[in-house]
């Protein structure tokens, strides 16, 4: 058969490819990752172990997270527990390491993975679990849509529907044996999750026996290591009551609250105090339990993002009951992150820098129940 030169060409050229596809496509996205990897490492270097020492093996009481009269500073990030990256990013930028590293797991798709939360803990970061009875891929644009997804209904919940799936997580949380936040079904004051009851065909009090019978699977794998936190959005008009939607002391560790200023339709400035304080008046009525703001963040659409986040320094210290934030290190519609200009990473850097920010987290803590 003679070859022409176009058919030569082409057959260089398919080699030429395959020699790429098999062999330095392969190489180049390993030593990307490498890359990546190593840039995680610097910044987020892994201890020695993860694994508490026994209280009683000779070293004292164990710690409490936080320690008396200390704040941590967390984050949360898009790519959560499957890449650091960001976290790296953010403690280079800030010179702050995170204390708590939250992310969210949905019950659809994210089975336990102990690999995945020792790699969180093993760089000094509690794990905080943003537990989400939902999947999320089948999220609507549609706000209004969003809780609407009758396979998670609490209902279903309830009659141990996921039992199994429930149980797996607590035989695994217990596996750990450091403390690991479970922040379940989160805002569920609002409307836009399926385990809201203003949502999804869901009850009045079914919100309450959801999270005891998933609690009480927990306790019956022994997975006394969770640190729940019950974390409702911040109160506003038709939102559902606190009262209404609490478990109970006997089923939660911290309370949380999520807020941001600058969300759509909210786009005025409004101070940490504004948009936290009457929310944590309410819940002062109803539980003495330590509060974390679970979500935080501002806008920098105003070019005011710097002085927001000074201003939340210069409040957090008039609040003696928060022992936490996390501000969400991410871009959703708004991009959040502290990254976005100088000004903010200096604003926060000079804030966190404060020594009542740097207690340290450890897998020999104990977290803090009680104020």
């Amino acid at each position: 058969m003679r070859v022409t030169a176009t058919k030569g060409l082409t057959a260089v050229l398919a080699l030429l490819l395959g020699g790429y596809v098999f062999v330095v496509g392969p190489h180049l996205a390993g030593e990307q990752e490498r890359g990546r990897t190593a840039a995680i490492d610097a910044a987020l270097p892994p201890t020695t172990g993860i694994r508490p020492t026994p209280a009683d093996g000779g070293g004292g009481p164990a710690p409490t997270f936080p320690a008396r009269g200390e704040v941590f500073v967390g984050i949360m990030t898009d790519e959560g527990v499957h890449d650091l990256t960001e976290a790296a990013r953010f403690t280079r930028r800030t010179g702050h390491r995170p204390q708590v590293y939250e992310f969210s797991l949905d019950w659809a798709s994210d089975r336990f993975d102990a690999r995945l939360i020792d790699n969180v803990a093993r760089r000094g970061m509690m794990p905080l679990v943003a537990w989400e009875p939902w999947d999320h891929r089948e999220e609507p644009e549609e706000e209004q849509l969003r809780g609407e997804q009758p396979r998670y209904r609490l209902s279903r919940i309830i009659d141990g529907a996921f039992d199994a799936y429930v149980r797996s997580w607590a035989e695994g949380i217990a596996s750990l044996g450091y403390p690991v936040g479970i922040r379940l079904a989160h805002e569920m004051n609002g409307y836009w999750y399926p385990w809201c009851e203003q949502a999804n065909g869901n009850r009045p009090g079914e919100y309450v026996r959801a999270w005891r019978h998933v609690h009480r699977i927990f306790e019956r794998a022994g997975a006394t290591n969770a640190v729940w936190v019950w974390s409702p959005n911040v109160h506003y008009e038709n939102a559902t009551p606190f009262e209404g939607l609490y478990p109970g002391d006997a089923y939660v560790d911290w309370v949380g609250l999520s807020g941001y200023y600058g969300t759509t339709g909210r786009e005025n400035y409004r101070s940490f105090d504004a948009i936290f304080s009457a929310s944590e008046r309410r819940l002062r009525r109803i539980t003495a339990k330590p509060l974390a703001i679970t979500e935080l963040g501002a806008t920098d659409a105003a070019g005011r993002k710097a002085e927001w986040i000074a201003g939340m320094f210069r409040a957090l210290p008039r609040h003696p009951r928060i022992i936490g934030v996390i501000w969400y290190q991410a871009f959703r519609v708004i991009d959040w992150r502290v990254t976005t200009s100088p000004e903010s990473v200096t604003a926060f850097a000079s804030g966190v820098s404060a020594p009542r920010y740097r207690t340290p987290w450890s897998p020999d803590a104990e977290p803090r129940r009680r104020l």
